[in-house]
């Protein structure tokens, strides 16, 4: 039984290989954070090196050790600080020429590869190139356009899909019990991403820090440049949540042209629909998309590693001003009374 939510695709592909004997020597997982990439790969290494008939059975103690990450034939390499380094490579390379301990597989799980520095992921290629028999190598990444193409081409590209929000929600109420109203609010915000969601069930920081950032942001379009830019300067200091941050702000903006349009069924943040009501008033929908697409540009441009401040006070100075606003800056320009 895989210990999977969705995915259906790639675990059937994986089925039939094992059950064919022809398994790929490296698979990349891509998909946004927390859509399940770890939880698959592990999935697939407790059914490479499972001991029942009924593969993964979750209940061997090949399947215990390996979800409990205490098993030598299975390893998990990450990001050490901020990126996956060279030497950690050059370890991988010195462990898989090695018999395997206890299993038919060796496995290692590459998670965030596209947090390696360029140093390790060149020195990847080599075991890619020439890989050892009985072992398998499983990347994740959030894309494979952000990897080199001399990676991407040696491995098997599995592309993972959001879950549909109706899925996420019946599994948030089903086996969470989580109340109905918190679960069609969670399956709207997690975007498909049924890690995040099972997360925000677990973990009520989430929510919290999201509604942090949506008052940041209705108090920092209000502000004038000032303002803004000590914003900026707060937020590129915590560079581990820039992401998370764009990511609302981006859904906000959505949501707001969604409402603009008359489609506020469809909006993700369902429970602020009042304040999404009151901001399609104050922009037109070409301020809208601009800044959306600034919003879009900005993300691509911090994932390329630019100078975070100076990008966020890019963005921030595009905010569009409010079309009441322009219109009384307007009059007061031409001597006339808003009133």
């Amino acid at each position: 039984m895989w210990p999977t939510i969705g995915h259906d695709r790639v675990i059937k592909m994986w089925q039939h290989a094992i059950a064919q004997n022809r398994v790929a020597h490296a698979y990349l997982l891509t998909g946004p954070p927390q859509i399940g990439k770890t939880t698959l790969a592990r999935s697939f290494a407790q059914a490479l090196n499972c001991t029942s008939d009924d593969r993964p059975c979750g209940q061997c103690l090949s399947c215990h050790k390996i979800v409990n990450g205490n098993h030598p034939d299975v390893r998990t390499i990450e990001s050490s600080g901020r990126s996956i380094r060279i030497d950690q490579i050059r370890q991988l390379q010195s462990e898989v020429a090695l018999s395997v301990h206890e299993s038919p597989w060796k496995i290692y799980l590459l998670r965030n590869m596209d947090q390696a520095t360029p140093e390790a992921a060149n020195c990847l290629l080599k075991t890619l190139e020439e890989p050892p028999s009985r072992v398998v190598l499983l990347l994740t990444a959030s894309s494979s356009n952000i990897l080199l193409p001399t990676i991407v081409s040696r491995c098997q590209l599995l592309p993972l899909r959001p879950l549909s929000t109706e899925t996420v929600r019946q599994v948030l109420s089903e086996k969470w019990q989580v109340e109905p109203e918190k679960a069609h609010l969670l399956a709207q915000l997690s975007g498909g991403r049924i890690g995040w969601a099972i997360a925000a069930v677990e973990d009520d920081a989430l929510l919290e820090k999201r509604t942090q950032v949506i008052t940041d942001l209705l108090r920092v379009a209000e502000t004038q440049r000032f303002e803004r830019m000590r914003y900026a300067e707060k937020l590129s200091a915590q560079r581990d949540d820039i992401s998370s941050v764009l990511d609302v702000w981006k859904t906000w903006w959505r949501d707001v042209l969604l409402v603009k349009l008359g489609m506020e069924s469809t909006a993700v943040n369902v429970d602020r629909l009042s304040d999404l009501s009151n901001w399609e008033t104050k922009y037109d929908i070409q301020q809208i998309r601009d800044f959306l697409a600034h919003l879009l540009d900005a993300t691509h441009r911090l994932e390329q590693d630019v100078n975070a401040r100076l990008a966020l006070e890019a963005l921030f100075l595009k905010l569009p001003v409010p079309v009441d606003h322009e219109c009384v800056t307007l009059n007061k320009a031409k001597g006339l009374n808003p009133a």
